[in-house]
């Protein structure tokens, strides 16, 4: 039994539509391309057919690929970027690559945005044949297919057929370029055999020319700053498991802080894991993410970011941060950009903060430029005193400088004051404010064990902090710090109840 005329036409439209979409979609894919900040490069990104990711280093350094990726190749051509050497920027290469999640993650979130992008494209174009079939209706069809066994009829066809290849040209051809004419080595060719590599860098492949062989040294140093790095960063977050680290009781939430990372995204997993040893679920960031505040360093803000992906994230841009691109970049990311308001916190109080004066952002006061860094402790002491007066006090002013919610303590408006800035731990210290109200003020060290604004490396420069604040019925309750020296051993400072007095 035939089919009716009406289905056999749907189906072949259906078909026709299947089959223009994933023609479109698959030539829109495998020829598109998005720029993105990645390892502190604008990187331009372009899947291919393949099923290896090749990266293209540039004209001082070997391109770099590693097989067998997926199902789904990539090419990363990595272009501009700030560094102060070339010596310092393949040592960040192999610091980055000591905790690869946070740019595979990126690479592969931007690889499927493409292919969604061309798949709707393609769909779009795809459907094209079945809009115009019904647009034209049967009487204004007939006449086409009439028309299509005329001489011209013959002639507009062959040029709809031949239009494509016009616009493909598949006869042009690049000439062959000098990348194309390197062959590609294991690093562990590479190297040789009197060279001991970790495991998983191996079968990693560069592209063997005479700069490949002039950057060998650097090669080689790159692989032992990577080793040096995973090792020790590696063991500090196995260790971490095992701190005599206070953990919350019934009803109590424990929050982590970090500040003046300053870059270091190894400590990352590192404080990840002395969080998950306190039990905290939340992270409160003081700010200094980076050392500039330029979109090369958005490395360490997508470290961050993947780190800590399931917890409640509250942030501050620090004076190292600045300019605007930290606090956008982190709230696109998902985190709660503290600015001079105050929101409801996960522990059942609430927060309030504000970017550093002295970096991109004044909360609120935006608009205004200018304004000293007292004048915005005044601001932030008048948000939350005004809390106060609405019948919910402030438990935590998080901020970059804990100096900045002096006034806010000295009015009695708050609970407690976190921050960071120096570099050094400090507190927790009670201050008494107007009517006898009692706050406390807490600093924490550097998170990324930072030497002024310098903290990259294959292990801290100094002494690495974090603190872990716990609190109970909405207000906080005790505050403890955490300290990986730089030769790997922990300090574990005891637990300090705090008793904020209304």
């Amino acid at each position: 039994m035939s089919l009716p005329r009406r289905v056999l036409v749907g189906v072949l439209l259906a078909c026709l539509a299947v089959a223009l979409g994933v023609t479109v979609a698959v030539s829109l894919f495998l020829t598109s391309s998005r720029t993105v900040v990645l390892v502190g490069h604008d990187t331009v990104v372009r899947p291919t057919l393949a099923d290896d990711a090749v990266v293209q280093t540039g004209p001082l350094l070997p391109d770099l690929r590693i097989r067998d990726v997926g199902p789904v190749g990539v090419t990363l051509a990595l272009g501009k970027t700030e560094v102060g050497s070339v010596e310092e920027l393949v040592e960040r290469y192999a610091l980055i690559a000591g905790d690869p999640t946070a740019p595979v993650e990126k690479v592969q979130d931007v690889v499927v945005d493409m292919a969604v992008s061309a798949a709707l494209r393609g769909l779009a174009v795809g459907l094209v044949p079945v809009a115009v079939y019904l647009l034209l209706g049967r009487h204004r069809r007939g006449e086409l297919f009439r028309g299509i066994r005329s001489r011209q009829g013959i002639v507009a066809l062959v040029l709809l057929l031949v239009l494509p290849v016009l616009v493909w040209q598949p006869w042009e051809a690049d000439e062959e370029t000098q990348e194309e004419q390197g062959a590609w080595q294991t690093l562990a060719e590479l190297a040789g055999p009197d060279v001991v590599l970790p495991e998983e860098v191996r079968d990693v492949e560069v592209r063997v020319g005479p700069v490949t062989t002039q950057s060998k040294r650097l090669v080689l140093s790159a692989i032992d700053t990577y080793d040096r790095s995973k090792e020790f960063y590696s063991a500090a977050a196995e260790g971490a498991a095992d701190l005599d680290v206070r953990e919350p009781e019934e009803g109590e939430t424990v929050a982590l802080v970090v500040s003046d990372r300053h870059d270091n995204i190894g400590m990352d997993r590192v404080a990840r894991a002395i969080g998950e040893a306190a039990g905290a679920s939340v992270v409160l960031d003081a700010g200094d993410d980076t050392s500039t505040g330029q979109p090369w360093e958005a490395f360490s803000l997508d470290s961050l970011s993947a780190t800590f992906d399931d917890w409640d994230r509250y942030a501050v841009a620090g004076n190292h941060d600045n300019g605007p691109f930290v606090s956008t970049y982190l709230a696109d990311q998902g985190w709660t950009m503290l600015d001079g308001e105050v929101v409801d916190a996960p522990w059942g109080g609430t927060l309030l903060g504000v970017d550093d004066p002295r970096s991109s952002g004044l909360g609120s006061w935006r608009d205004e430029t200018g304004l000293s860094f007292d004048e915005v402790g005044e601001r932030l002491a008048d948000a939350a005193c005004s809390a106060v007066e609405d019948g919910e006090r402030v438990s935590t002013v998080l901020v970059h400088d804990a100096n900045l919610g002096r006034e806010a303590l000295r009015r009695g408006c708050v609970d407690l004051v976190l921050g960071g800035h120096t570099h050094v731990q400090a507190g927790p210290d009670a201050v008494e404010g107007e009517d006898g109200a009692t706050g406390w003020t807490w600093t924490n060290g550097t998170t990324g064990g930072a030497a002024y604004a310098i903290a990259i490396g294959s292990k801290p420069r100094r002494d690495a902090d974090v603190s872990l604040v716990t609190y109970a019925d909405g207000r906080p309750a005790g505050l403890q710090w955490v300290r990986l020296r730089t030769d790997g051993s922990w300090l574990v400072g005891d637990w300090s109840p705090v008793t904020p007095l209304p």
